[in-house]
């Protein structure tokens, strides 16, 4: 799969503050992204329509079992919110058993900032 472009369903104000935030995952095994990638078009539906999502992507390297997300909100409790509800919980919570590591990562930035480069986001990761 390739990178998923970025997907923004709704345009923050010029000079907004969003809250950023970045995850990896990296599977157990190729059995577990492949339960990864067979779930994600709901949770990339359910970003399509959050309210307070500024933006989204997701790059996968199935073969290699690792996936990175980015996103931008509102707030850090729009994003938790998401996080919550929708095919998101019922997914983060039946792959758990699948994951061999995570790392998450959050900050602020402004509206002109996005998309944040995946450099970035693999700096901060790391």
């Amino acid at each position: 799969m390739p990178t998923l472009p970025w997907t923004a369903p709704n345009t923050p104000p010029p000079g907004t503050e969003v809250h950023v935030f970045a995850s990896r995952f990296e599977t157990r095994t190729l059995w577990g992204a492949l339960r990864f990638l067979a779930r994600t078009p709901a949770v990339w539906r359910q970003v399509g329509r959050a309210p307070g999502c500024y933006g989204a992507t997701l790059r996968a390297r199935p073969l290699r079992r690792t996936f990175w997300t980015l996103s931008a909100w509102e707030s850090a409790e729009a994003l938790k919110e998401f996080a919550r509800s929708g095919a998101h919980r019922p997914t983060s919570r039946s792959l758990a058993a699948q994951m061999h590591s995570a790392r998450f990562a959050g900050w602020q930035a402004t509206a002109e900032d996005l998309p944040v480069s995946w450099e970035d986001v693999v700096r901060r990761l790391t």
